[in-house]
């Protein structure tokens, strides 16, 4: 039997080397510099100011592009309104037909889009391939079926658009969080001014021509480029009349101050600190490829990532030895790569808001494990990490880090594992490994959590509603759901 064991546990943590499988990006053509969409044709800019947009894992130039003045900004929202006066009248049919032909073309430009979301992001390229790209299509593709639909889906009342959307996405999922928002307003026949992040703008401009390419009237979508100040100026318009917003909390609490009074449409989708709870009966290997997923997908930059793990103490040695194994096998480097399982960090502010977190952990008594990691010479990276001897009060089991970096914690009782779950300011998400459906039912019922996920984590699909509770936001996108916060309901 100790033979047997010693034999797994060789094969597990024995190490595989792969040829390189680099992404071809001879399909891809990024422009020196990119102007502003406006009224649905590319135009020049009234702000003279101008920025880089940075490949992390080289920290090499990929484009420039501008950062919106208030002047730009009053045109885009003006141009949406103009547009609004048709979109909202043209018949429902004919609006879902412009939302399958953008989902149709972002499909047969898949390849494209998920090279671009990588080099901008820093994300591997299978994810961008498998994960981001085809999710961004699925989503225009379930809101065109919506869109003629309106009256069914919300009955006995007069479901009507709202106005101009101003939305402002993250940079960790640029063109799934632009379809995440864009989908469901056109569905309900809004208009949108969107700003993307300021280090990941490029599959929005991409997206820019693809709105040209299927034809969308002009202005009914307005892409305007820059950095906080831009994204303010957008939500504070006078002529926009929902509000949608995805990214910290801290931003989240400026945006709903600001908008106090105003009778402006908000939905907050905010920062989160969700627990993945494993209890003596999962099935380990597949709790610890939970596990993994849930905190080392998209290097961590999750809002929903799994960043604390709730182990049963019965089985924490057994869990932890095996996602110390697991931990080994995986490969970081070149983004690009078709082996790549962790990529670049998206920036180096945020590699630095990474690094002095888990510093802190250190200094407040944690136990810090990497595994043997060589990191590339330039570019933004972080070793896969996790922490044991995690008190609750630690900053690394309190604050969001947004990064590969997970702290272990152990419970006995399902009872003592809600409570700690339910310990945080945030309330996004939440996992839960047993065996056993009645315990999964009575912790989901206990759960402070927008979503529980059992037996699995980070499962997404465009028909489930996804959204949080407490400092994590309020309002829900995605499913049936995600039409309310842009229809008057009269």
């Amino acid at each position: 039997m100790a033979i047997a064991k010693r034999s797994r546990i060789e094969l597990a943590t024995q190490r595989f080397e792969y040829a390189p499988a680099p992404e071809s990006t001879d399909h891809v053509k990024i422009e020196k510099r990119y102007d502003l969409f406006i009224g649905g044709r590319m135009v020049k800019a009234h702000s003279q100011k101008r920025f880089p947009t940075i490949n992390p894992s080289n920290e090499e130039k990929l484009s420039e592009v501008v950062e919106a003045d208030e002047v730009d900004v009053d045109r885009a929202v003006k141009a949406a309104s103009k547009a609004f006066d048709s979109w909202s009248r043209i018949g429902p049919s004919r609006r879902a037909r412009y939302l399958f032909r953008i989902s149709r073309i972002l499909q047969e430009r898949a390849r494209e889009l998920a090279v671009v979301e990588t080099m901008d992001g820093g994300k591997p390229i299978k994810e961008s391939r498998d994960v981001d790209i085809p999710l961004s299509a699925a989503h225009f593709f379930y809101y065109a079926g919506w869109a003629d639909k309106l009256e069914w889906a919300f009955p006995n009342v007069k479901p009507r658009p709202i106005g101009v959307a101003g939305q402002v996405i993250p940079w960790n999922f640029p063109l799934l969080m632009l379809a995440w928002k864009i989908a469901p307003a056109l569905a309900a026949g809004n208009t949108v001014v969107l700003k993307p992040a300021e280090t990941t703008p490029l599959s929005a401009l991409l997206f820019a021509d693809i709105c040209m390419q299927a034809e969308l009237p002009d202005g009914v979508v307005n892409i305007l480029t820059g950095a906080g100040k831009t994204g303010s100026l957008v939500v504070s318009h006078p002529a926009v009349r929902k509000v949608a917003f995805t990214g910290s909390t801290e931003v989240g609490k400026l945006i709903q101050r600001s908008l106090a009074g105003t009778g402006k449409r908000l939905t907050l989708e905010l920062g989160g600190k969700a627990a993945n709870i494993v209890f003596e009966d999962a099935p380990l290997d597949a709790a610890v490829e939970g596990i993994v997923n849930g905190i080392y997908f998209n290097q961590g930059h999750v809002c929903c990532a799994g960043s604390r793990l709730l182990v049963q103490e019965s089985i924490f040695e057994p869990l932890l030895e095996k996602l110390k194994i697991r931990l080994g096998t995986l490969r970081l480097g070149d983004p690009l790569d078709k082996n790549t399982d962790i990529g670049a960090i998206n920036s180096k502010a945020q590699l630095e808001k990474i690094a002095g977190l888990v510093e802190s952990g250190v200094e407040e008594g944690a136990e810090l494990y990497q595994p043997e990691c060589k990191l590339p010479e330039r570019g933004y990276w972080f070793p896969p990490t996790l922490f044991t001897n995690v008190s609750q009060s630690y900053r690394i089991a309190r604050e969001e880090i947004f990064g590969p970096v997970l702290s272990v914690l152990t419970f006995r009782t399902p009872d003592e594992a809600v409570e700690k779950a339910n310990n945080t300011p945030y309330g996004l998400s939440a996992g839960v490994w047993t065996d056993k459906g009645s315990r999964i039912l009575w912790m989901a019922e206990r759960m402070r959590a927008g979503v529980v996920w059992a037996n699995t984590f980070n499962r997404f699909d465009p028909t489930s509603p996804f959204g949080g509770y407490k400092e994590s936001g309020y309002g829900r996108e995605g499913g049936l759901h995600g039409l309310l916060p842009y229809l008057e309901l009269n």
